[in-house]
């Protein structure tokens, strides 16, 4: 199965690039402000009431999935046509953070109402993080 043949230290360092990405982009100092105003909320509120611990635990949960995801899109591509390096790492995670991530939110967000910002900047980061990512997955194998 190919799952087994992952290359899982990837899989691990992929991982870690794109939470350290997500919690940058989303820092105090960077696009946490703008989001939660553009949600309509006040950035110095707490927000969320399930505990930063789940929050947390759920978005590293559904990190390590899609890292899983991207890195199982490369072996496939790999197994075609050889191997992906860092560039063709970094494409696929460019492709699969716009043709999945981006895509498949925009009608939740404009529908849900919260708007264009609030679905840009959430997506830009799962944009970034998925091409870092996937630069990270072809660099080790």
């Amino acid at each position: 199965m190919f799952l087994l043949e992952l290359n899982w230290l990837g899989v691990l360092a992929g991982f870690v690039v794109y939470f350290i990405s997500g919690a940058l982009w989303f820092g105090p100092k960077t696009f946490y402000p703008a989001w939660m105003r553009a949600k309509g909320k006040d950035p110095a509120e707490p927000q969320g009431s399930h505990g930063m611990a789940v929050v947390f635990g759920m978005t590293a949960l559904g990190a390590l999935v899609q890292v899983i995801a991207l890195a199982s899109v490369i072996w496939f591509v790999a197994e075609v046509q050889g191997p992906v390096g860092p560039l063709g790492g970094a494409i696929a995670g460019l492709l699969v953070g716009i043709g999945f991530a981006a895509a498949s939110s925009l009608s939740h967000r404009l529908f849900g109402g919260d708007g264009f910002k609030v679905w840009a900047i959430e997506v830009g980061g799962d944009v970034v993080g998925l091409t870092l990512a996937g630069l990270v997955v072809g660099l080790i194998g």
